[in-house]
């Protein structure tokens, strides 16, 4: 049956395509003077798309400044260092540029741009205390060069609290523009290329399964499943294909807009605790790690939507739910990541337990979305069945 109670938020103004980063030097802007969010690595400098970005602002006469220490797995003390210098600054927009950690904590510094206290003052679950923004957020702009999070298209942003890894967003961190250029996104090398690609193939996939799922989303997560499984493959082995970048990148935007319409379901808490606990461990590894075993777990609940899944994956229909996991583990193979090893980020199987500990603990809400409830025992052996 059709459900007929939903609804949809997504105020921001999208553009998509190859070259529209050049949209940043006529488009008008939400504020007077940036402050540009990226990451602590070399590639936004390297491969000339902060000249890019800083170029058009100049273009605009719209000063700026460079915040460029963000972690792989943002950090709540960068959070609150950008925060102090866009006010010292007097920044009045925010501007993430990179992937999603830079643009999930260009998020947050445009809370705490505005808000007392601290960050986690704001967080709920784990030690967060859940209080509310009183005094808005800065405009945020997304400009994303990968393709994993959908953050351009969703109002959520993760950052980390020492082994507390948690999600938050509200209306008004919806990015006000967001730029979505494929040519930005063909210097990620390729195993980079498959973890974000996974990464916004689970969100769709945990949003078409998550129990609030709606019409719209269900539609945006069959095509964003569709695009990455056929052009995700070809975006590892070539990434100067522009088209499979192009591709993979729509449907990393509509995930997007599956978790602004739906939500990710437990895995996802699973994965925030295991790259807490084991901050190097990328996310979007830690998804495919544990993403057999678990998606497993549901075939019996709604076997109709696998078999929907395993039919946007392949192009076929299906009459086995077991193909959307058949689907799954070859793509997987195809892209180079399916022996990836959690051992190798240093987990031993006795951390199994207080990584779902931490995972009911700061990330709750995901496990009332679930098909159904799955109990700590089940957890453990979704562990115990992916570990190498």
């Amino acid at each position: 049956m059709v459900k007929q109670v939903f609804g949809q938020y997504i105020p921001t103004r999208i553009f998509f395509g190859n070259g529209e980063i050049k949209r940043m030097a006529t488009e008008k802007l939400p504020g007077r003077k940036a402050m540009i969010v990226i990451s602590s690595g070399t590639s936004m400098r390297k491969f000339g798309y902060l000249d890019k970005l800083t170029q058009a602002l100049d273009a605009q006469k719209i000063p700026y400044v460079i915040y460029d220490k963000i972690l792989p797995n943002p950090i709540r003390e960068h959070v609150m260092e950008a925060a102090t210098i866009c006010r010292e600054e007097g920044c009045d927009f925010i501007i993430g540029l990179g992937g999603g950690s830079s643009i999930d904590s260009a998020k947050s510094i445009a809370i705490m741009a505005r808000n007392d206290g601290d960050y986690w003052d704001y967080i709920s679950g784990g030690s967060g205390k859940a209080k509310p923004i009183t005094k808005g957020v800065l405009p945020i702009i997304a400009i994303p060069t990968t393709a994993g999070t959908g953050t351009e298209a969703d109002q959520w942003t993760v950052i980390s609290n020492g082994e507390e890894k948690i999600g938050f967003g509200t209306d008004e961190t919806f990015p006000t523009i967001s730029i979505v250029d494929p040519e930005l996104m063909v210097s990620v090398p390729p195993h980079l290329t498959a973890y974000q690609g996974f990464d916004a193939l689970f969100h769709s996939v945990e949003g078409y399964l998550a129990n609030i799922a709606s019409p719209l989303s269900q539609m945006y997560s069959l095509k964003s499943i569709e695009l990455i499984a056929s052009n995700l493959t070809k975006a590892v082995k070539d990434g100067t294909d522009l088209e499979a970048r192009a591709n993979v990148a729509l449907g990393s935007m509509l995930a997007g807009m599956v978790e602004a319409t739906s939500c990710t379901i437990s895995q996802h808490a699973l994965e925030h605790a295991m790259s807490g606990l084991f901050p190097k461990l990328p996310h979007g590894a830690g998804l495919i790690i544990i993403s057999e075993a678990y998606l497993s777990s549901f075939l019996n609940d709604v076997p109709e939507r696998y078999r929907e899944m395993a039919q946007a994956m392949t192009g076929k229909r299906s009459d086995d739910p077991e193909d959307f996991i058949r689907a799954l583990v070859q793509l997987q193979k195809d892209c180079g990541v399916y022996d990836l090893k959690f051992s190798d980020w240093g987990a031993t199987e006795a951390d199994f337990p207080r990584i779902v500990a931490n995972a009911r603990e700061t990330m709750t809400m995901l496990f009332y979305l679930d098909p159904r409830p799955l109990s700590n025992p089940e957890l453990i052996n979704i562990f115990e069945k992916s570990f190498r």
